[in-house]
C-alpha cells in the first residue's frame, strides 16, 4: 500500500482538493483549496489529475515521510524545501524513496503552500470530495503528527515545469469587485470600498476579516437570510467587511455590498494579517 506519513503538521495542515460545490441547499459550503491554481500546478508537477487531493499547509513547517516510492511537489509562495536535509526547491517534481523525509520550511511570505503526491491523497471522500471543511467539520480531520495517509495509484506523467514559480505575495492588493446585490444599502459603495483595508489576524478559511473606516449605510434594518457565494463581501453591523472564502456559510442576513472577481481569490488566500487590500469596482 502506498502511503505518506505526517511527521510534523506545522501550525495547521489539511487535506484539500477542488471542493464539493453544489451542496448549498444542504447548508454545506464548497470548501476546497483556497489557492486553487497552486494546487492544480502541484498536481500537474507530480503527474496527477488537477483535482486530486493534496495537503494545504498553513505557514509551512510541514514535514512528511514517504512510506513508499513517490513523486512530490510543493507550490504556493516561494519556500525552502529539503529532502533529508538537502535543499531541492519548490515548484518542481521531487522523487522520494521509502523512508525519505521532505521538509517544508516556515513561509517568509504568503500564508498557504500545497504539497501534492503522485497518486493523490486517497482518504475516504465525503459528499464527493476529500476536502476538510472547517465550518461544518465535514471531511478528514486536521492532520496530526503520526497520521499515515493512503495514496492512490500513480499513473500520469509530470507536467508544468515550464511554469514560473510564484512571486513573493505583495504587501498591498488591488482586488476587482462586482457591486451588488445590496450595494444600494450603502451611499457611494464604490468609493467606500476603494479606501485601504487591513487584513486582521481573525481571518481564516471561512472569511477574510478587514479593518478600516467602517462602511456607512444608506438604510437601517436587516435582511432575511439570503444565499452566499465564495467571494461575497458581507457587511455586519460593525461596518467592517468580511470577504467569504471557501468554507463560508451558505446563507446570511447581513447585506452583501459586492462580490470579489473569482480570479482574485487566490491572492486573498495568501494575504497575511497586515496586508493592505483595496477594492476596485468593475462595470
Amino acid at each position: 500500500m502506498r502511503t505518506i506519513e505526517i511527521v510534523e503538521p506545522g501550525p495547521a495542515a489539511l487535506v484539500e482538493d477542488l471542493g464539493r460545490p453544489g451542496h448549498a441547499h444542504l447548508g454545506v459550503p464548497p470548501s476546497g483549496a483556497l489557492d486553487v491554481p497552486a494546487l492544480r500546478l502541484a498536481n500537474r508537477l507530480v503527474g496527477n489529475d488537477e483535482g486530486c487531493a493534496g495537503i494545504e499547509s498553513l505557514l509551512g513547517g510541514l514535514v512528511v515521510r514517504a512510506g513508499s516510492s513517490c513523486t512530490v511537489a510543493v507550490t504556493g509562495p516561494p519556500v525552502r524545501v529539503a529532502v533529508d536535509g538537502r535543499e531541492v526547491g519548490s515548484h518542481t517534481p521531487v522523487h522520494l524513496t521509502a523512508g525519505q523525509r521532505l521538509e517544508v520550511s516556515p513561509l517568509s511570505a504568503g500564508l498557504r503552500c500545497y504539497l501534492a503526491v503522485s497518486g493523490g491523497i486517497a482518504v475516504e471522500p465525503e459528499l464527493g470530495s476529500r476536502s476538510r471543511d472547517v465550518l461544518s467539520g465535514i471531511g478528514p480531520e486536521p492532520l496530526k503528527a503520526g497520521a499515515v495517509l493512503p495514496l492512490g495509484e500513480a499513473r500520469g506523467i509530470p507536467t508544468g515545469e515550464d511554469e514560473l514559480a510564484a512571486l513573493r505575495p505583495p504587501e498591498e492588493l488591488v482586488v476587482p469587485v462586482h457591486l451588488g446585490p445590496r450595494d444600494d444599502w450603502f451611499p457611494e459603495p464604490a468609493a467606500q470600498l476603494a479606501v485601504p483595508w487591513t487584513v486582521t489576524p481573525e481571518s481564516n478559511r471561512v472569511g477574510l476579516r478587514l479593518d478600516g473606516a467602517p462602511l456607512r449605510r444608506a438604510r437601517e434594518g436587516e435582511l432575511p437570510s439570503e444565499g452566499l457565494i465564495t467571494g461575497a463581501i458581507q457587511v455586519p453591523p460593525s461596518g467592517l467587511p468580511v470577504v467569504f472564502l471557501a468554507d463560508h456559510p451558505t446563507t446570511g442576513g447581513y447585506p452583501v455590498i459586492g462580490v470579489v472577481a473569482p480570479g482574485a481569490l487566490p491572492a486573498l488566500a495568501q494575504a497575511r494579517p497586515g496586508t493592505t487590500v483595496r477594492f476596485r469596482a468593475q462595470a
